[in-house]
C-alpha cells in the first residue's frame, strides 16, 4: 500500500485544474474518495463534485485547510493571498501546503504564511482528468525527501511528474502548463482542413487528435529526436514534405517559439 493511502487531502477550489486532478486521484484509486475534502464557491460546483466522484465538499476553506494532511491551493493566482491570509492559523506544522498557480513564488507564499511551512510549488495541466498530465514540482526547504516522494506519487496517479528547480517554472508554464490550448488549436485547424476536404466533423477531429496522441507517444516511447521521426514520414518529393514545406514557409516553429516565450514572460511578470 502506498504511504498516500491514509493521508487525508483537500483542495480549495475546485475549477478546471482541481476537478481534473481530483478525477485522476479517484481514477488512479490513490486514496479512497472519503479522504478527499473540496471547497468551491458555488454550491452548484461542490453537488456537481460530490455527485461525480464521491468526496466530501465545503464552501468552507478553513474546515478543508483543518482537516487535510496535504492541503492543495487549486485557485486563481490573485486569490492566493486572501485565501492563505484566511487559512494560516488552521493548518499544522505537518500539513503540506501545494501550490497549483502561475507566477506564485515559493518565497512570496512563504511569506504571506507568516511562518516555517512544508510548501510545494507545482505546475500540472488539465490532461490530468485523462490521467495524461505533465506536472513540475519544486518543494521548498522545510519539506523531507520522504515528503516530497509522496507529492511526486500523488502527480504520477494521473500523468508524468518531474523535479525541478524553481528557476524553470515560468519555462513549464509555456511547455507544458498552458501548452495544451496550443494543441488544441493545431487539432482544430488540422480538422478544419479535413472537412473542408469533404470528411464529416467529428470524424476529422478523431483522426486529427489521434495522430497527435500517437506521434507524441511515438517521441516519448522511442527516445528519438522529434526531427528524426519527422524525417522518417518525409519521402522525397512526397505529401508529406510538401506540407512540411508550407508549414515552413508560414513560420510554424517560429510562430509556436515566440507564443510560448510569450506565455513564459507572463508568467515571469506574474512573478514580480
Amino acid at each position: 500500500m502506498n504511504e498516500v493511502h491514509n493521508k487525508k487531502i483537500g483542495f480549495i477550489g475546485s475549477g478546471n485544474m482541481g476537478s481534473a486532478m481530483i478525477g485522476g486521484i479517484i481514477a488512479a484509486g490513490l486514496v479512497p474518495a472519503d479522504h478527499i475534502t473540496a471547497s468551491a464557491k458555488t454550491q452548484t460546483t461542490l453537488d456537481k463534485l460530490s455527485a461525480q466522484y464521491g468526496i466530501r465538499t465545503t464552501l468552507d476553506n478553513v474546515a478543508v485547510a483543518q482537516d487535510s494532511d496535504i492541503l492543495f491551493l487549486a485557485v486563481k493566482p490573485y486569490l492566493y493571498e486572501t485565501v492563505i491570509r484566511d487559512i494560516r492559523e488552521s493548518i499544522t506544522d505537518d500539513t503540506i501546503i501545494v501550490a497549483i498557480a502561475a507566477g506564485q513564488t515559493i518565497g512570496r507564499m512563504e511569506s504571506l504564511f507568516g511562518r516555517q511551512v512544508k510548501l510545494v510549488r507545482t505546475m500540472p495541466n488539465t490532461p490530468a482528468m485523462v490521467s495524461e498530465a505533465m506536472s513540475a514540482i519544486t518543494p521548498n526547504e522545510n519539506m523531507s525527501p520522504a515528503e516530497t516522494a509522496e507529492i511526486v506519487t500523488i502527480f504520477e496517479s494521473f500523468g508524468k511528474a518531474e523535479l525541478v528547480p524553481e528557476s524553470l517554472m515560468d519555462t513549464v508554464t509555456g511547455v507544458s502548463g498552458s501548452s495544451p490550448a496550443y494543441v488544441y488549436m493545431f487539432i482544430e485547424a488540422m480538422a478544419d482542413a479535413a472537412v473542408k476536404d469533404g470528411m464529416p466533423r467529428a470524424q476529422a477531429y478523431k483522426f486529427a487528435a489521434q495522430s497527435v496522441l500517437g506521434a507524441a507517444k511515438m517521441v516519448l516511447e522511442t527516445g528519438k529526436h522529434p526531427g528524426e521521426l519527422k524525417d522518417a514520414v518525409c519521402s522525397p518529393g512526397g505529401t508529406t514534405i510538401e506540407a512540411v514545406a508550407k508549414l515552413e514557409e508560414g513560420g510554424f516553429r517560429s510562430t509556436v517559439m515566440a507564443a510560448q516565450n510569450a506565455c513564459t514572460a507572463k508568467s515571469r511578470d506574474m512573478s514580480k
